[in-house]
């Protein structure tokens, strides 16, 4: 059904906080369910887990293990704030919509934190603000803008002059947006244990199953392995950014991003409360940290997912990425990179995902949470997907719906 992607490459740091996940069989006969979730990371993981919550019959199939593909090598934040500022969002959609993505992200990054506390493998959830710092000076007349928009809208930001930034922070900036209400996870663990939690309330889990084609029927689907089949009512694509192989979408831009995880921290001086911090400049740089008190920084994105090119670079973006945690926090000089990998990242010309059916395929439901808010933009498709699926309609459906007509006007993301 679908061509082999390389995701990720380099050594990943979250499967070793799990070293021992639970092991899943290999689909060994012919089934039938209500509905089929085709991919096992976050994504995947969360629609199956609200569609148990409403006791569907479900059967989950992954081609490798659990989570081992583009959430495991996901760094985690959970912001309401977009790669999209809200400023550009109500300019592309207007004030209804443009607000209303901003709307279901605060929300989500809250209904995640209700889900994690009810399952039984920690996914390491933490309630962190969010710093949102101007590279230059240049930058901050459209900060200060951005601020204006978040404030007029009820979300709980303050600006933060140069001044409040040397005195507070172990750095210096002309100017950032400070914003509440956001988190950092582990993606790794949140897809493990939503599957965990499931699969004990009847969710079917098949790994090292691949689905290589369907055929539709009166009244139902079958899905083909290379042995068996599936038969679903229903069925989910949660397939990431390879899904781009089975349906190419002119609104997905495919590329490369870079991230380390440093050794242990004694302290966070300069750091207060560890915020969640991201910078202006493009393509952007994020740093946060870890429940074991460890440093995660990203970006660095290059435009390419030539393997060959992206895996080349990498040792060169790990140095590059350490030099931005030194000018940012000095007392780190030395600190060395502990995991480090390059992994393919997408995101849409428009800044929001894409959720919900699409041309060609009946009876199939498509979740690409694609964007820096991806884990975000997951919950969101659980919600809208798994009521598509229940009762046939979703009040915020129409605003990632697949034929929207935003391409060309949406190509800024800031």
């Amino acid at each position: 059904m679908d061509l082999p992607m390389d995701l990720h490459t380099g050594e990943l740091a979250w499967p070793y906080t799990l070293p021992t996940p639970p092991v899943y069989p290999e689909l060994k006969e012919h089934i039938e369910c209500d509905v089929l979730v085709i991919g096992s990371g976050v994504c995947g993981a969360l629609i199956a887990y609200h569609l148990m919550e409403r006791q569907i019959d479900t059967v989950l199939v992954e081609k490798r293990r659990v989570a081992s593909g583009s959430s495991s090598a996901n760094t985690g934040l959970l912001q309401f704030s977009n790669d999209k500022h809200l400023t550009s969002c109500i300019h592309t959609f207007g004030e209804r919509k443009g607000v209303r993505l901003y709307e279901l992200s605060r929300q989500a990054v809250q209904d995640l934190g209700k889900i994690s506390s009810q399952l039984q493998i920690d996914p390491e959830y933490t309630r962190r603000d969010s710093l949102y710092l101007a590279t230059s000076t240049d930058d901050v007349p459209k900060l200060k803008v951005e601020y204006e928009t978040l404030l007029k809208y009820g979300f709980d930001v303050t600006y933060l002059e140069p001044e409040t930034i040397a005195s507070t922070y172990a750095f210096s900036r002309p100017g950032a947006i400070f914003s509440r209400g956001d988190a950092e996870i582990n993606p790794y663990r949140l897809a493990i244990s939503l599957v965990h939690e499931s699969h004990g309330k009847g969710l079917r889990v098949y790994e090292n199953t691949e689905i290589l084609r369907h055929t539709k029927h009166k009244d139902h689907q079958l899905f083909h392995t290379k042995t068996h089949t599936i038969k679903a009512r229903k069925a989910v694509f949660a397939t990431g950014y390879e899904t781009q192989s089975i349906k190419h979408n002119s609104n997905a831009v495919l590329s490369s991003t870079y991230a380390l995880v440093t050794g242990q921290v004694r302290d966070f001086n300069g750091w207060p409360g560890r915020c969640l911090i991201w910078e202006t400049s493009r393509p952007f740089l994020y740093i946060r940290t870890t429940t074991d008190n460890r440093i995660v920084i990203g970006g660095f994105d290059e435009q390419t997912i030539v393997p060959e090119e992206r895996n080349r670079k990498l040792p060169r973006k790990k140095d590059q990425l350490l030099q931005e945690i030194f000018k940012l926090f000095p007392q780190f000089t030395g600190l060395n990179a502990e995991y480090f990998w390059s992994a393919v990242f997408g995101e849409t010309h428009d800044g929001y995902p894409l959720i919900g059916p699409q041309a060609g395929f009946p009876d199939c439901y498509f979740a690409l949470g694609y964007g820096g808010n991806g884990t975000v933009f997951s919950m969101i498709a659980a919600q809208i997907i798994s009521d598509l699926i229940t009762t046939g309609e979703h009040p915020d459906a129409d605003l990632f719906h697949f034929g929207r007509n935003s391409r060309d006007k949406g190509v800024k993301s800031n």
